[in-house]
Protein backbone atom coordinates (compact mmCIF):
# COMPACT_ATOMS: atom_id res chain seq x y z
CA UNK A 1 0.00 0.00 0.00
CA UNK A 2 2.69 2.09 1.00
CA UNK A 3 4.95 1.43 -2.20
CA UNK A 4 1.83 2.05 -4.61
CA UNK A 5 0.86 5.57 -3.21
CA UNK A 6 4.50 6.60 -2.95
CA UNK A 7 5.33 5.27 -6.75
CA UNK A 8 1.86 7.27 -7.79
CA UNK A 9 2.66 10.11 -6.29
CA UNK A 10 5.91 10.48 -8.06
CA UNK A 11 3.82 10.45 -11.59
CA UNK A 12 0.74 12.69 -9.96
CA UNK A 13 1.06 15.63 -12.79
CA UNK A 14 2.13 13.19 -16.00
CA UNK A 15 0.19 11.82 -18.74
CA UNK A 16 0.05 7.82 -19.82
CA UNK A 17 -1.48 9.26 -23.56
CA UNK A 18 2.33 10.93 -23.92
CA UNK A 19 3.72 8.20 -22.86
CA UNK A 20 5.20 7.47 -26.71
CA UNK A 21 6.21 10.82 -26.99
CA UNK A 22 6.91 12.79 -24.29
CA UNK A 23 7.21 10.10 -20.88
CA UNK A 24 9.32 7.75 -21.70
CA UNK A 25 9.66 5.80 -18.92
CA UNK A 26 6.14 5.95 -18.11
CA UNK A 27 6.01 3.77 -21.29
CA UNK A 28 9.08 1.66 -20.18
CA UNK A 29 6.89 0.65 -17.00
CA UNK A 30 4.09 -0.21 -19.00
CA UNK A 31 5.76 -2.44 -20.99
CA UNK A 32 7.15 -3.74 -18.08
CA UNK A 33 4.01 -4.55 -16.03
CA UNK A 34 2.23 -6.03 -19.24
CA UNK A 35 5.37 -8.17 -20.02
CA UNK A 36 4.81 -9.56 -16.69
CA UNK A 37 1.17 -9.99 -17.39
CA UNK A 38 2.06 -12.31 -20.79
CA UNK A 39 4.16 -14.27 -18.98
CA UNK A 40 1.91 -14.90 -16.05
CA UNK A 41 -0.97 -15.88 -18.41
CA UNK A 42 1.33 -18.22 -20.66
CA UNK A 43 1.10 -16.12 -23.77
CA UNK A 44 2.58 -16.66 -27.07
CA UNK A 45 5.23 -14.77 -28.36
CA UNK A 46 2.66 -12.55 -30.99
CA UNK A 47 0.29 -11.99 -27.80
CA UNK A 48 0.33 -8.15 -26.68
CA UNK A 49 -1.65 -6.59 -23.87
CA UNK A 50 -3.04 -2.82 -23.36
CA UNK A 51 -3.01 -1.18 -19.38
CA UNK A 52 -6.23 0.10 -18.95
CA UNK A 53 -8.33 2.32 -15.58
CA UNK A 54 -10.71 -0.95 -15.08
CA UNK A 55 -12.10 -3.80 -15.66
CA UNK A 56 -15.02 -2.32 -17.33
CA UNK A 57 -12.65 -0.52 -20.17
CA UNK A 58 -10.85 -3.80 -20.28
CA UNK A 59 -13.51 -5.67 -21.50
CA UNK A 60 -15.07 -3.20 -24.22
CA UNK A 61 -11.47 -2.80 -25.50
CA UNK A 62 -11.59 -6.95 -25.56
CA UNK A 63 -15.34 -6.61 -26.89
CA UNK A 64 -13.96 -3.91 -29.69
CA UNK A 65 -11.42 -6.24 -31.25
CA UNK A 66 -14.01 -9.13 -30.90
CA UNK A 67 -16.45 -7.26 -33.03
CA UNK A 68 -13.83 -5.69 -35.86
CA UNK A 69 -12.39 -9.20 -35.89
CA UNK A 70 -15.81 -10.26 -36.74
CA UNK A 71 -16.38 -7.84 -39.28
CA UNK A 72 -12.72 -8.44 -40.64
CA UNK A 73 -13.65 -12.20 -41.71
CA UNK A 74 -16.99 -11.10 -43.13
CA UNK A 75 -16.49 -8.60 -45.55
CA UNK A 76 -19.27 -7.92 -47.90
CA UNK A 77 -21.56 -9.38 -45.61
CA UNK A 78 -24.73 -7.49 -44.70
CA UNK A 79 -24.36 -5.46 -41.32
CA UNK A 80 -26.68 -8.39 -38.86
CA UNK A 81 -27.79 -7.53 -35.34
CA UNK A 82 -24.59 -9.17 -34.14
CA UNK A 83 -24.23 -11.15 -30.43
CA UNK A 84 -22.53 -12.11 -27.07
CA UNK A 85 -22.90 -15.20 -25.93
CA UNK A 86 -21.93 -15.28 -22.26
CA UNK A 87 -22.63 -17.20 -18.65
CA UNK A 88 -25.67 -15.93 -16.65
CA UNK A 89 -23.14 -14.98 -14.18
CA UNK A 90 -21.21 -12.72 -16.51
CA UNK A 91 -20.15 -9.20 -15.34
CA UNK A 92 -22.26 -6.26 -16.32
CA UNK A 93 -19.49 -4.33 -17.90
CA UNK A 94 -19.90 -7.10 -21.12
CA UNK A 95 -23.48 -5.47 -21.63
CA UNK A 96 -22.14 -1.80 -21.37
CA UNK A 97 -19.68 -3.19 -23.90
CA UNK A 98 -22.96 -4.69 -26.14
CA UNK A 99 -25.10 -1.07 -25.24
CA UNK A 100 -22.27 0.95 -26.13
CA UNK A 101 -21.76 -0.86 -29.81
CA UNK A 102 -25.76 -2.45 -29.91
CA UNK A 103 -24.63 -6.14 -29.81
CA UNK A 104 -27.22 -8.82 -28.49
CA UNK A 105 -26.59 -10.52 -25.19
CA UNK A 106 -27.24 -13.88 -24.76
CA UNK A 107 -27.24 -15.91 -21.99
CA UNK A 108 -26.34 -19.52 -20.67
CA UNK A 109 -27.18 -21.34 -17.69
CA UNK A 110 -24.80 -22.87 -15.44
CA UNK A 111 -24.17 -26.65 -14.07
CA UNK A 112 -24.91 -27.73 -10.72
CA UNK A 113 -21.53 -26.35 -9.77
CA UNK A 114 -21.98 -22.45 -10.71
CA UNK A 115 -19.83 -22.96 -13.62
CA UNK A 116 -21.20 -22.23 -17.22
CA UNK A 117 -22.44 -25.09 -19.20
CA UNK A 118 -20.98 -25.26 -22.16
CA UNK A 119 -23.65 -27.66 -23.69
CA UNK A 120 -26.26 -25.24 -23.17
CA UNK A 121 -24.10 -22.27 -24.51
CA UNK A 122 -23.27 -23.59 -27.96
CA UNK A 123 -27.11 -23.84 -29.52
CA UNK A 124 -26.65 -19.87 -28.72
CA UNK A 125 -23.92 -19.52 -31.14
CA UNK A 126 -24.39 -18.76 -34.47
CA UNK A 127 -22.99 -16.80 -37.60
CA UNK A 128 -23.24 -13.55 -36.21
CA UNK A 129 -21.74 -14.34 -32.92
CA UNK A 130 -18.65 -11.62 -32.31
CA UNK A 131 -17.27 -13.76 -28.81
CA UNK A 132 -18.53 -16.39 -26.59
CA UNK A 133 -17.04 -15.38 -22.61
CA UNK A 134 -16.00 -17.30 -19.71
CA UNK A 135 -15.01 -15.88 -16.06
CA UNK A 136 -12.11 -16.94 -13.86
CA UNK A 137 -13.91 -16.67 -11.36
CA UNK A 138 -17.10 -15.47 -11.78
CA UNK A 139 -18.14 -12.76 -9.40
CA UNK A 140 -21.32 -14.27 -7.93
CA UNK A 141 -20.13 -17.49 -6.98
CA UNK A 142 -16.18 -17.60 -6.94
CA UNK A 143 -15.83 -20.35 -9.70
CA UNK A 144 -13.75 -20.53 -12.45
CA UNK A 145 -15.76 -21.88 -15.80
CA UNK A 146 -14.84 -24.80 -17.76
CA UNK A 147 -12.23 -22.50 -20.14
CA UNK A 148 -10.82 -26.04 -21.56
CA UNK A 149 -14.03 -26.83 -22.61
CA UNK A 150 -14.98 -23.43 -23.70
CA UNK A 151 -11.82 -23.43 -25.91
CA UNK A 152 -12.48 -26.53 -27.92
CA UNK A 153 -16.09 -24.78 -28.26
CA UNK A 154 -14.88 -21.75 -29.83
CA UNK A 155 -12.26 -23.40 -32.44
CA UNK A 156 -14.88 -25.74 -33.71
CA UNK A 157 -17.37 -22.91 -33.95
CA UNK A 158 -14.43 -20.40 -34.89
CA UNK A 159 -15.26 -17.53 -32.85
CA UNK A 160 -13.79 -15.31 -30.28
CA UNK A 161 -12.94 -16.61 -26.63
CA UNK A 162 -12.69 -13.64 -23.70
CA UNK A 163 -11.80 -14.73 -20.20
CA UNK A 164 -12.80 -11.96 -17.61
CA UNK A 165 -9.97 -12.94 -15.34
CA UNK A 166 -10.75 -9.32 -13.57
CA UNK A 167 -10.75 -10.58 -10.13
CA UNK A 168 -8.78 -13.89 -10.60
CA UNK A 169 -6.27 -12.97 -13.17
CA UNK A 170 -3.51 -11.79 -11.05
CA UNK A 171 -4.03 -14.00 -8.48
CA UNK A 172 -5.20 -17.49 -9.21
CA UNK A 173 -1.75 -18.46 -11.37
CA UNK A 174 0.04 -17.78 -7.93
CA UNK A 175 -2.68 -19.67 -6.02
CA UNK A 176 -1.89 -22.46 -8.62
CA UNK A 177 1.75 -21.95 -7.95
CA UNK A 178 1.41 -23.04 -4.20
CA UNK A 179 -0.42 -25.88 -4.83
CA UNK A 180 -4.41 -24.85 -4.73
CA UNK A 181 -6.19 -26.72 -7.32
CA UNK A 182 -7.20 -23.74 -8.90
CA UNK A 183 -8.28 -24.28 -13.06
CA UNK A 184 -6.36 -23.26 -15.23
CA UNK A 185 -7.89 -20.54 -17.45
CA UNK A 186 -5.38 -18.06 -19.84
CA UNK A 187 -3.57 -18.64 -23.25
CA UNK A 188 -2.74 -22.07 -23.14
CA UNK A 189 -5.91 -22.96 -24.42
CA UNK A 190 -5.56 -22.33 -27.86
CA UNK A 191 -8.94 -20.86 -28.05
CA UNK A 192 -8.05 -18.29 -25.96
CA UNK A 193 -8.32 -14.89 -27.96
CA UNK A 194 -8.23 -12.14 -24.88
CA UNK A 195 -8.04 -11.90 -20.78
CA UNK A 196 -8.95 -9.61 -18.98
CA UNK A 197 -7.49 -8.57 -15.02
CA UNK A 198 -7.42 -6.57 -13.03
CA UNK A 199 -4.48 -4.93 -11.21
CA UNK A 200 -6.14 -2.85 -8.99
CA UNK A 201 -8.11 -6.15 -7.07
CA UNK A 202 -5.44 -9.13 -6.69
CA UNK A 203 -2.80 -7.16 -8.18
CA UNK A 204 -2.74 -5.19 -4.70
CA UNK A 205 -1.98 -2.14 -6.99
CA UNK A 206 -3.72 1.38 -6.55
CA UNK A 207 -6.89 2.32 -8.41
CA UNK A 208 -7.27 2.93 -11.41
CA UNK A 209 -5.65 0.06 -13.05
CA UNK A 210 -6.23 -3.07 -14.93
CA UNK A 211 -4.92 -4.70 -18.29
CA UNK A 212 -5.78 -6.58 -21.27
CA UNK A 213 -4.20 -9.25 -23.04
CA UNK A 214 -4.42 -10.37 -26.80
CA UNK A 215 -3.36 -13.61 -28.37
CA UNK A 216 -2.44 -11.75 -31.72
CA UNK A 217 -0.90 -8.45 -32.32
CA UNK A 218 -3.60 -8.02 -35.02
CA UNK A 219 -5.87 -7.29 -32.67
CA UNK A 220 -4.35 -5.11 -30.66
CA UNK A 221 -4.81 -3.20 -33.62
CA UNK A 222 -8.49 -3.86 -33.80
CA UNK A 223 -8.71 -3.17 -30.21
CA UNK A 224 -7.09 0.59 -30.77
CA UNK A 225 -9.55 3.49 -31.36
CA UNK A 226 -8.01 5.97 -34.32
CA UNK A 227 -9.26 9.02 -36.00
CA UNK A 228 -7.51 10.86 -38.66
CA UNK A 229 -9.81 13.25 -40.08
CA UNK A 230 -9.40 16.61 -38.08
CA UNK A 231 -6.70 19.11 -38.50
CA UNK A 232 -4.61 18.17 -35.86
CA UNK A 233 -3.47 14.73 -37.35
CA UNK A 234 -3.84 10.99 -36.99
CA UNK A 235 -5.45 10.55 -33.06
CA UNK A 236 -4.80 6.84 -31.90
CA UNK A 237 -5.43 5.57 -28.33
CA UNK A 238 -4.89 2.10 -27.43
CA UNK A 239 -7.77 2.60 -24.78
CA UNK A 240 -11.31 3.76 -24.76
CA UNK A 241 -10.20 7.15 -22.26
CA UNK A 242 -7.24 9.48 -23.88
CA UNK A 243 -5.38 11.05 -20.87
CA UNK A 244 -4.87 8.59 -18.11
CA UNK A 245 -2.69 8.47 -14.74
CA UNK A 246 0.27 7.84 -15.48
CA UNK A 247 0.70 7.47 -11.49
CA UNK A 248 -1.26 4.54 -12.02
CA UNK A 249 1.42 2.84 -14.16
CA UNK A 250 4.20 3.96 -12.05
CA UNK A 251 2.21 2.62 -8.83
CA UNK A 252 1.60 -0.85 -10.54
CA UNK A 253 4.99 -1.11 -11.98
CA UNK A 254 6.76 -0.55 -8.41
CA UNK A 255 4.61 -2.94 -6.71
CA UNK A 256 5.03 -5.54 -9.42
CA UNK A 257 9.13 -4.93 -8.61
CA UNK A 258 8.21 -5.00 -4.89
CA UNK A 259 6.41 -8.35 -4.59
CA UNK A 260 7.77 -10.19 -7.44
CA UNK A 261 6.48 -13.89 -8.45
CA UNK A 262 7.54 -14.73 -4.61
CA UNK A 263 6.16 -11.99 -3.04
CA UNK A 264 2.82 -13.00 -5.00
CA UNK A 265 3.09 -16.29 -3.87
CA UNK A 266 3.25 -15.69 -0.47
CA UNK A 267 0.33 -13.60 -0.21
CA UNK A 268 -1.75 -16.63 -1.59
CA UNK A 269 -0.46 -18.59 0.60
CA UNK A 270 -2.14 -16.26 3.23
CA UNK A 271 -4.93 -15.47 1.11
CA UNK A 272 -5.43 -19.22 0.99
CA UNK A 273 -5.43 -19.70 4.66
CA UNK A 274 -7.79 -17.08 5.14
CA UNK A 275 -10.50 -18.37 2.60
CA UNK A 276 -10.41 -21.71 4.38
CA UNK A 277 -11.03 -20.23 7.67
CA UNK A 278 -14.22 -18.52 6.59
CA UNK A 279 -14.93 -21.51 4.63
CA UNK A 280 -14.90 -24.20 7.90
CA UNK A 281 -16.31 -21.38 10.34
CA UNK A 282 -19.43 -20.76 7.78
CA UNK A 283 -20.02 -24.44 7.42
CA UNK A 284 -19.94 -24.72 11.23
CA UNK A 285 -22.83 -22.80 11.75
CA UNK A 286 -25.82 -24.76 11.36
CA UNK A 287 -27.93 -24.32 8.07
CA UNK A 288 -25.77 -22.22 6.32
CA UNK A 289 -23.79 -24.20 3.62
CA UNK A 290 -21.25 -23.26 0.52
CA UNK A 291 -23.12 -22.30 -2.74
CA UNK A 292 -19.88 -23.44 -4.49
CA UNK A 293 -16.18 -24.52 -3.80
CA UNK A 294 -14.38 -21.31 -4.25
CA UNK A 295 -11.48 -21.22 -6.80
CA UNK A 296 -10.18 -18.08 -5.67
CA UNK A 297 -10.99 -15.72 -2.88
CA UNK A 298 -14.82 -15.02 -3.42
CA UNK A 299 -17.24 -17.17 -1.48
CA UNK A 300 -21.17 -17.45 -1.89
CA UNK A 301 -22.81 -19.10 0.75
CA UNK A 302 -26.76 -19.57 1.72
CA UNK A 303 -29.82 -21.46 3.81
CA UNK A 304 -32.31 -24.11 3.09
CA UNK A 305 -33.81 -23.29 6.09
CA UNK A 306 -33.18 -19.66 7.65
CA UNK A 307 -34.09 -16.53 5.22
CA UNK A 308 -30.56 -15.71 4.04
CA UNK A 309 -32.08 -11.67 3.52
CA UNK A 310 -32.83 -11.98 7.37
CA UNK A 311 -29.32 -12.80 7.64
CA UNK A 312 -28.47 -9.93 5.74
CA UNK A 313 -30.49 -7.55 8.28
CA UNK A 314 -28.41 -9.29 10.94
CA UNK A 315 -25.47 -8.69 9.76
CA UNK A 316 -26.29 -4.69 8.38
CA UNK A 317 -28.07 -4.12 12.03
CA UNK A 318 -24.24 -5.37 14.06
CA UNK A 319 -22.49 -3.16 11.51
CA UNK A 320 -21.05 -4.88 8.25
CA UNK A 321 -21.91 -4.43 4.58
CA UNK A 322 -23.59 -7.67 3.41
CA UNK A 323 -23.05 -8.51 0.15
CA UNK A 324 -25.87 -10.76 -0.99
CA UNK A 325 -26.43 -13.18 -4.21
CA UNK A 326 -30.29 -12.91 -6.06
CA UNK A 327 -30.13 -16.87 -7.07
CA UNK A 328 -29.78 -18.21 -4.92
CA UNK A 329 -30.82 -15.89 -1.97
CA UNK A 330 -27.31 -15.57 -0.20
CA UNK A 331 -24.55 -13.94 1.05
CA UNK A 332 -21.45 -13.28 -0.59
CA UNK A 333 -17.72 -11.95 0.40
CA UNK A 334 -14.68 -10.95 -1.87
CA UNK A 335 -12.15 -11.68 0.66
CA UNK A 336 -8.61 -9.79 0.61
CA UNK A 337 -6.36 -9.65 3.26
CA UNK A 338 -8.05 -6.16 5.39
CA UNK A 339 -10.88 -9.09 6.27
CA UNK A 340 -7.98 -11.63 7.87
CA UNK A 341 -8.00 -9.89 11.14
CA UNK A 342 -11.79 -9.08 11.11
CA UNK A 343 -12.68 -13.47 10.61
CA UNK A 344 -12.73 -13.93 14.54
CA UNK A 345 -16.12 -11.27 14.76
CA UNK A 346 -17.67 -11.99 11.60
CA UNK A 347 -18.33 -15.21 12.15
CA UNK A 348 -19.54 -14.73 15.66
CA UNK A 349 -21.57 -12.11 14.47
CA UNK A 350 -23.01 -13.98 11.49
CA UNK A 351 -23.62 -16.94 14.05
CA UNK A 352 -25.56 -14.73 16.11
CA UNK A 353 -27.33 -13.17 12.99
CA UNK A 354 -28.51 -16.69 11.86
CA UNK A 355 -29.88 -17.64 15.30
CA UNK A 356 -32.27 -14.20 15.09
CA UNK A 357 -33.61 -15.08 11.92
CA UNK A 358 -34.43 -18.40 12.68
CA UNK A 359 -36.76 -17.08 15.63
CA UNK A 360 -38.35 -14.32 13.48
CA UNK A 361 -41.91 -14.71 12.69
CA UNK A 362 -43.62 -12.50 10.23
CA UNK A 363 -40.55 -10.02 9.72
CA UNK A 364 -39.97 -8.84 6.07
CA UNK A 365 -36.33 -8.68 5.26
CA UNK A 366 -35.15 -5.33 3.67
CA UNK A 367 -31.88 -6.14 2.17
CA UNK A 368 -31.36 -7.80 -1.25
CA UNK A 369 -28.75 -8.16 -3.78
CA UNK A 370 -26.86 -5.14 -5.24
CA UNK A 371 -24.05 -5.03 -6.87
Amino acid sequence: LEIGKRAFMEFFSENALGRKRAFHSVQSMEQDVLDFGLSLFSAPEDATGVFTSGGSESILVAMKAARDAWRATHEGQARAALNLVMPVTGHPAHDKAAALMDVEIRRAPLKADCRVDVAEMEPLIDENTIAIVGSAPCFPHGVIDDIGALSELALRRGVWLHVDACVGGWIAPHLADIGRDTPPFDFRFEGVRSISADLHKFGFCPKPASTVFLRRSEDAARAAFVADQWTSGRFETSTLVGTRPAGSVAAAWAVLQHLGRKGYRDVAARLSEMVDGYVKGIEAIDGLRMVARPDATIINFTSDSVDMALVADGMLTRGWLPGMTRKPVGMHIMLSMFHSEAMGDYLADLQSSVDEARQAKGVEAKSSAVY
